[in-house]
């Protein structure tokens, strides 16, 4: 199973419109079976711009594409559109990887919350109807803090709560955005990716725009951090800046 997971697209004023079109022409040639986009899909929840946004997205070419959305999309009431553009499931299933993506956004707030009824349904699908699934987990905020973004002000605010049911749960992978920071952090036996921002020009020190490839062999993962118009880095190889200046 191929994943091309991309995060943080920001349509609006900060837009690099350039490397969203370079983005999505280098994803179709990889010829993915499943994308996931975890999340601010716009920079201020705007109409424009979630009409901008729909717009390029519909440009991947992939039998499955997996939108999910951000604390950014829900800023200036977004969340009301973003059912309209992206009504997003749920639960997908692809061969056997059941993919799950959490609503960890709410409305005007940068900090990110799953809830308690969010978790006790998630709870029952991890063991119960998924159980003998891989188990992929997407959402939008992060939930264990990330070198080279500064003072942690916005995980998710039950993020202790969330870990441990995925833990339990038995959880493979867990994919999300929010920070415009590449990284992977490995949890006794989950494995939480990031992504940088694919196309915003809000990065952070000398970072790129950049997404992830990820190939899921059984029970194995590789992940691969890939410069948008650049090179695909291994994960010792994000650990330090990759723009020289």
């Amino acid at each position: 199973m191929l994943i091309a997971h991309i995060s943080d697209i920001h349509c609006g004023p900060d837009l690099e419109e350039n490397m969203l079109k370079t983005a999505i022409e280098e994803i179709n040639a990889l010829e993915p079976d499943l994308v996931i986009v975890t999340g601010d899909l716009t920079e201020n929840g705007y109409l424009s711009e979630f009409q901008l946004v729909k717009r390029y997205l519909d440009k991947l070419k992939c039998g499955t594409v997996i939108v999910g959305t951000g604390n950014h999309d829900y800023r200036h009431t977004g969340y009301l559109l973003c059912q309209k553009f992206f009504p997003r499931p749920e639960i997908a299933e692809v061969g056997d990887i059941a993919v799950i993506y959490l609503s960890s956004a709410r409305p005007d707030r940068d900090e990110g919350e799953v809830g308690r009824r969010q978790l006790l349904w998630l709870e029952n699908m991890l063991q119960q109807k998924y159980k003998d699934y891989f188990k992929l987990i997407a959402m939008h905020h992060h939930l264990i803090p990330v070198p080279d973004t500064g003072i942690e002000r916005n995980t998710v605010n039950d993020a202790g709560d969330v870990l441990r049911t995925l833990i339990m749960g038995k959880v493979n992978l867990v994919l999300c955005g929010h920070k415009h920071r590449p990284w992977m952090w490995k949890l006794e036996n989950l494995t939480i990716v990031h992504a940088g921002s694919l196309s915003s020009r809000r990065l952070r020190g000398f970072f790129k725009n950049s997404y992830n490839i990820i190939k899921i062999d059984k029970n194995h993962v590789d992940v691969k951090f890939k410069v948008v118009d650049g090179p695909k880095l291994d994960v010792n190889e994000i650990q330090k800046p990759y723009i020289q200046i």
